[in-house]
């Protein structure tokens, strides 16, 4: 299983009734044996050109685990499906993860040297 990361542009007169479209979405993760690790709703934003005749868009931002075939097959179904204006899902770079759980570790450990200090 390798990590990936799903953002969807979600059609904004779907935004007082979000929830069908988010299961929707959800379903076709798991449906293809991935597995979201987190979620997050980045609200309504302008886009920056008209997409569909649309100058708005609600962000929904995923992490996911998914098997190799499945990024395949959910590109398929998202670019049918008419609740979603534009989708980008892409890898996450491992190296970046690690060299950023580093980092955070050995900011974690200075500042608990600068406090014993103090």
């Amino acid at each position: 299983m390798k990590n990936y990361e799903l953002t969807v542009l979600i059609h904004p007169d779907l935004e007082m009734n979000l929830e069908p479209a988010l299961d929707k979405v959800k379903k076709l993760i798991e449906d293809n044996k991935g597995k979201i690790t987190k979620e997050s709703n980045e609200g309504k934003k302008r886009l920056a050109y008209a997409v569909g005749g649309q100058d708005f868009a609600i962000y929904y931002y995923y992490e996911l685990e998914l098997p190799a075939a499945a990024p395949a097959k959910i590109s398929s179904v998202l670019n049918i499906t008419d609740e979603v204006l534009r989708y980008l899902l892409v890898t996450v770079d491992e190296r970046k993860i690690k060299l950023a759980a580093k980092r955070a570790e050995r900011e974690a450990s200075e500042q608990a040297k600068n406090s014993e200090e103090e």
